[in-house]
């Protein structure tokens, strides 16, 4: 059983996971079963700080070189989901801008196309989920807040993301994500990379027809169904434009 809760001034009321200065609200509680977590944007140095420190260990753990800190950037806004203090997912949304998207350092001819018809872009980075957390909802929760600072409040139409070869079947199954451009040598992790594109007005009719159904969905194998409903996303786009 999955219960959502829009939260309207804090997050959890645990005070250890506040802090003090440092507490930014949850944008959105989850509780599964006897489980909560949180979803909130890290805008704040401890939880910038928690979010590279999970990223670094995933990554390390994969193999892949470079730097995976999460710094403080006006176009980027990086999520975390948090329970009883710790945090045990991140996934940031990179909006385009003047220095446009990290992934046109590799992909830009597959790119600038989307943009040049009067697309706007944005990609998703540093994905990173504890091994120990095992839960579909804590995955979608973070995708659809993703999704949703992209499509409402920054207008994009299509989203991209780098990965490796290997785990391209997951982003096409559970997201919808289509191949863009087949594997190329990526620099910045020292590995291959295949570009993927996903389509916010495709994301709009998939959420439409079964979010909130979580493992009672019939047929739907994907992330989908663990989507907050629409009634929970209508409640979590009017908390963002609210909180800015």
């Amino acid at each position: 059983m999955i219960d959502t809760v829009v939260t309207e001034e804090v997050g959890h009321s645990n005070t250890a996971d506040h802090g003090s200065e440092s507490y930014s609200p949850n944008i959105v509680d989850v509780a599964i079963n006897e489980s909560v977590f949180g979803i909130r944007a890290a805008d704040v140095d401890e939880h910038r700080n928690s979010a590279s420190m999970l990223i670094s260990k995933m990554y390390a753990w994969r193999g892949y070189s470079g730097n995976h800190t999460v710094g403080k950037d006006p176009n980027r806004i990086t999520l975390t989901a948090t329970s009883k203090g710790e945090v045990i997912g991140t996934l940031s949304l990179n909006l385009d801008s003047d220095v446009g998207l990290l992934c046109d350092q590799v992909f830009k001819d597959h790119i600038d196309p989307y943009r040049a018809n009067g697309g706007k872009v944005c990609e998703l980075i540093k994905l990173a989920i504890d091994p120990g957390v095992k839960s579909k909802a804590v995955l979608g929760s973070l995708f659809h807040v993703a999704f949703i600072y992209a499509r409402d409040l920054h207008g994009c139409s299509d989203i991209f993301i780098e990965v490796n070869p290997r785990h391209r079947r997951f982003y096409e199954a559970m997201l919808d994500f289509v191949v863009e451009c087949e594997s190329r040598p990526n620099p910045r992790v020292d590995a291959p990379a295949v570009l993927l594109r996903g389509n916010t007005a495709l994301g709009t009719r998939r959420i439409a027809e079964v979010a909130g159904q979580g493992d009672h969905a019939v047929g739907d194998r994907s992330l989908f169904p663990y989507f907050f409903s629409p009634r929970e996303e209508a409640g979590i786009i009017a908390r963002l434009k609210r909180i800015g």
